[in-house]
Parts: structure tokens; C-alpha cells; sequence
């Protein structure tokens, strides 16, 4: 990708029997019973995994996974034995990290097997971005390949250090996010509409502000709808508004208004007297809601008016869910548009994160142009920020 001034494994030489540090977001959700219930980005690794171990590289793979407290819980070492399924050839794991047993396990690896390390966090070095820290894991390679575009936002010293001291290039899920997603901020095709959803508009006001200037419409719904209607002096009941952040939602409107940006926000929602997962669903209109209501989906008329008006885009961005769609009596708005955003003409982008588990549940995930490994860094690139993986990657040394 010339333009972003990054390497990739089409630039690697031979790599036949060299150490390959490759970083990928094993982040995964596990069961109680340590089962993975997601295993999305493990098979997202897969392709610059084979492509390494098949050139007869001895890959090293570098992970974290929650936010763990010292060396218990979140373990990698489920993730090995899924790996090895996907790729049908065995994967080593060590409960270790950059110590003896390590080191032990790299001088042993053969060409073209993989060793994945425990959980970088473990380690406090690495959210610390401790340069100690990335001396030593850097010890363990010749090679060093980003394919975490989920973790490319952050600081981790895994991240934004260990590319400064060894060569490094860009794996092919990192690749095939910033093509599908820097087309949204450099020119993306009109008209383009984003869909944005979730509980807080604090968390996505910068990302609002930056789409104002890029997008014709954007659809809103989830919690943050709720702030944006109370906003414009509606009486949302017992729900959920951040009252701390109304000036910042009335300032979007404003904006949106004067840039020509259309905002759509619902006139009807589907509410509960309880915040619980079996409480009764019903629709009202805005102006019938009681004071007890609480406000957990959008009503499918809603979602309905802003599909229409998506009818004719050639462009969509949706990231957050429109209700608390994990329950099913309030699943019904996110379903509906994301079945309804499947059917539409244009190609339909998904910034990662609950989106994609909202899109697995409508059953519409391969009828997407691009689904998003990496909410986050998503959002970051598209309110313009520069993602520190890759700015690490593009100062790196040459091999």
C-alpha cells in the first residue's frame, strides 16, 4: 500500500527458517467453561499464518486477551488448540512470554510450525509501552508482522515499540482493513450515509463530528438516541439520557443542519418498565411514553423510515447496535436494519465490535462488502486519526 508508505509480505524476501514475531487479536470471548464462543479473529489470522508457515518461517504469535490482573486468567491457551484446527497442523503454546521457557520454545521451533506465547498482558510491560519490554520480545524474532488491526489504535509495546526495532510489514487482515476503510475518509462513494448506534453519544461524539463532514445522512439509534431526542426537548421517561453531554448533542444537530446533513433520529420506540431481558415490549410513539418507561430498542416503523431514505446510497457505515439487541424482545430494530442494510444496492461497511455480533444474529454477515475485526481502530481511522500500529509500521527499519 504505497500510499500509506507500508510494507507487506508481498516486500518479504525469503523467509524460509526465520523467526516471525506476527501480533494478531487472539482477543476472544470464552464460555465459563474456557470454550471460545466467537472465534472470528483466530480465522482472521488465518491467511497470513499459512502464507508464513507455508514460505517455512518459524512464526511466533503474540496476542493479548482481556484485561487480565498478573499472569491468571484470560490464558491463550484455548486459542492454541482452535488455531490448530483452523490451520490443521499443530500449535505449540508455552505459558510464557519472554522468559527462559520462551526463548526454549523459539530454538526449537521448527520451519513452518507455530508457537503462540501467553497472553502479552501478563506482562505489565506491555500496555506500560516499556521499551525494556519490547527489547525483549524483539529478542525472540528476526521479523516482526502486524496483523492486529483490532489492537492498531493503541500504544502496546507490542504494537508501537517492537516495529521500531525489528523489520516490519503489514499482514494481510491489516491490509484488507485500512483498503476497505480509508476509502471512507479519503472519497468514499455518494451518497454515503453512516448508521451509528450504541449506549453513549460521549463515546462516538468524535467520530460524529468528523462524519459530519463527510457523509448526507446519518441514521441514529441505540442509547444515544435517546440523548439526541432529549436534546431537542423530548421526554424520554426512565431512560437512559446523558444529560452531562446535551449541549454537545444539540451542537451536532446544529452543525448537521447547517452542512445539509440529514439526522435521523426515531419517532417511535419499543419500551419496558424494567431493564430486564423478559420484561414486556411495548411500541409507543414519543410523545405517548410514561414516566416508567425505559427505552430499549427502536421501533421497526423507525427503522423502516431510515431505510428508506438509505435507499439510494452507495455508501454505508454502520458501527453500534440500535437497542440492547442481545435480549430478544429487544432485538428487533438492529435485525431489522441490519437485514434490511443486506438488501440495500450499495455496499454496506461494518466497524466491528457488537455490529458484527448484531449482523452474525440476522444471519446477514457474508452478504456485507466489508465486516471490521477491530471497533476501536475502525472509528479511530474514521475520525481521521492516525493509528499508532501502522504509524509504527511506516517508521520501521528495512530487513
Amino acid at each position: 500500500m504505497a500510499d500509506l508508505g507500508l510494507r507487506t509480505l508481498d516486500d518479504l524476501k525469503s523467509v524460509k527458517q526465520k523467526r516471525v514475531l506476527v501480533r494478531v487479536d487472539f482477543n476472544v470471548p470464552m464460555d465459563e467453561f474456557g470454550g471460545i464462543t466467537d472465534d472470528t479473529r483466530i480465522k482472521a489470522a488465518v491467511p497470513t499464518l499459512q502464507e508464513l508457515t507455508g514460505a517455512s518461517a518459524r512464526v511466533i504469535i503474540l496476542s493479548h486477551r482481556g484485561r487480565p490482573s498478573g499472569w491468571q486468567g484470560a490464558s491463550l491457551e484455548g486459542v492454541a488448540s482452535r488455531l490448530g484446527t483452523l490451520m490443521d497442523r499443530p500449535v505449540t503454546f508455552v505459558d510464557d512470554i519472554v522468559g527462559k521457557t520462551a526463548h526454549q520454545a523459539v530454538q526449537a521451533l521448527a520451519p513452518g510450525r507455530l508457537l503462540l506465547l501467553e497472553n502479552l498482558r501478563y506482562e505489565a510491560g506491555e500496555k506500560a509501552g516499556d521499551p525494556a519490554f519490547a527489547e525483549r520480545l524483539a529478542a525472540l524474532g528476526d521479523l516482526y508482522v502486524n496483523d492486529a488491526f483490532g489492537t492498531a489504535h493503541r500504544g502496546d509495546t507490542s504494537v508501537a515499540l517492537v516495529p521500531k526495532i525489528l523489520p516490519g510489514y503489514a499482514g494481510r487482515l491489516l491490509m484488507r482493513e485500512l483498503l476497505a476503510l480509508k476509502p471512507l475518509v479519503d472519497g468514499p462513494e455518494r451518497p454515503y450515509w453512516a448508521v451509528i448506534g450504541g449506549s453513549k453519544v460521549s463515546d462516538k461524539a468524535e467520530l460524529l463530528g468528523a462524519l459530519l463532514s463527510r457523509v448526507d445522512g446519518i441514521a441514529v439509534g441505540g442509547g444515544m438516541a435517546n440523548t439526541f431526542l432529549a436534546a431537542q426537548g423530548h421526554h424520554l421517561g426512565a431512560s437512559k439520557v446523558e444529560r452531562d453531554v446535551l449541549d454537545t448533542a444539540r451542537n451536532i444537530l446544529e452543525r448537521a443542519k447547517s452542512l445539509g446533513v440529514r439526522i435521523l433520529l426515531p419517532d417511535k420506540l419499543v419500551v419496558a418498565k424494567a431493564f430486564e431481558k423478559e420484561a414486556s415490549p411495548r411500541t409507543v410513539s414519543l410523545k405517548d411514553l410514561e414516566a416508567d418507561d425505559i427505552a430499549l430498542d427502536l421501533a421497526q416503523e423507525s427503522v423502516d423510515v431510515m431505510l428508506a431514505a438509505m435507499q439510494s446510497a452507495r455508501t454505508i457505515f454502520w458501527n453500534g447496535p440500535l437497542g440492547v439487541f442481545e435480549w430478544d424482545n429487544f432485538a428487533q430494530g438492529t435485525m431489522r436494519m441490519a437485514r434490511g442494510l443486506a438488501q440495500l444496492p450499495g455496499q454496506v461497511i461494518v466497524g466491528g465490535g457488537d455490529s458484527v455480533a448484531a449482523i452474525e444474529k440476522a444471519g446477514v454477515f457474508s452478504r456485507m462488502a466489508h465486516v471490521s475485526t477491530g471497533g476501536g481502530a475502525a472509528l479511530k481511522m474514521l475520525e481521521g486519526q492516525t493509528l499508532v500500529g501502522v504509524d509504527a509500521l511506516m517508521h520501521s527499519p528495512k530487513g
